[in-house]
Order: C-alpha cells, then structure tokens, then sequence
C-alpha cells in the first residue's frame, strides 16, 4: 500500500539521483520514490522538464522532495508550478534528510513530526 507522501530525489548527476532511490527503498518500500538527474541530454545540471515527470510518475499526492545543489532547487520550484501535487521543498542535507523522511513516512509519522527531524540537516 502506498503512503500518502512521496519523496522525489533530484541531482544533478544522474547516477546519483537513480541511486540513492534504491538505499531509501530497502527502508521504505511503500514509500513511492521517484528521481530527477541531469539535464535533458544527461549531462551535470538537471531538468524542470525531468522533475515534472518524476511528480507525474509519484504514485502519491503529496510530495517531499530533495535536491543537491542550488540550481536544482530553482527546477524544483518552476516544476512545482506545472504539477496539481503539493510539493513539500526540504533544504536538507540530500542523503540523510531523504533518508530520514523515508524512514519517518515508512512508520506513518506525521509530516510535522518528519520536519522536525529534518531542521537538524538543514542546509544553511
């Protein structure tokens, strides 16, 4: 059964952005995880056009998506406006706050309770 919140991982490395999915996967397999890296043509950089796409794959309604770098934030936030989902940006360090929102969501913690635990990786 799939929970309520997703999680959407964005890099700029496209290896980086399939790969951590599967680490968040061993955790919390009725999390639905879904990635956006590199550009359109897989070079560094990333992709409004991919993350919106990896809104549409998300099985669930809502969204916490993490990014890696600063530009990634930017596609992120021109995405969210193509996309009916709400989307929930966490400025968190990337592995560990997906990390510890897949785990948090995997037991039904509550999406504040989740963003309390994320406030310690914020990235500043």
């Amino acid at each position: 059964m799939t929970k309520k919140i997703g999680i959407v991982i964005v890099s700029h490395v496209p290896e980086v952005a399939a790969g951590i999915p599967r680490l968040l996967e061993q955790v919390a397999a009725d999390v639905s995880i879904t990635f956006a890296g590199g550009t359109d043509d897989n070079d560094i950089g990333t992709s409004a056009a991919k993350i919106s796409t990896a809104f549409t794959e998300n099985k669930a309604d809502e969204i916490a998506a993490f990014y890696d770098l600063g530009s990634s934030k930017m596609n992120l936030e021109l995405a969210v406006e193509m996309t009916d989902k709400k989307v929930h940006i966490y400025d968190a360090a990337l592995i560990e706050g997906a990390y510890t929102a897949a785990t948090l969501l995997q037991a039904d913690v509550a999406l504040k309770d989740v963003e309390e635990q994320l406030a310690p990786l914020k990235i500043k």
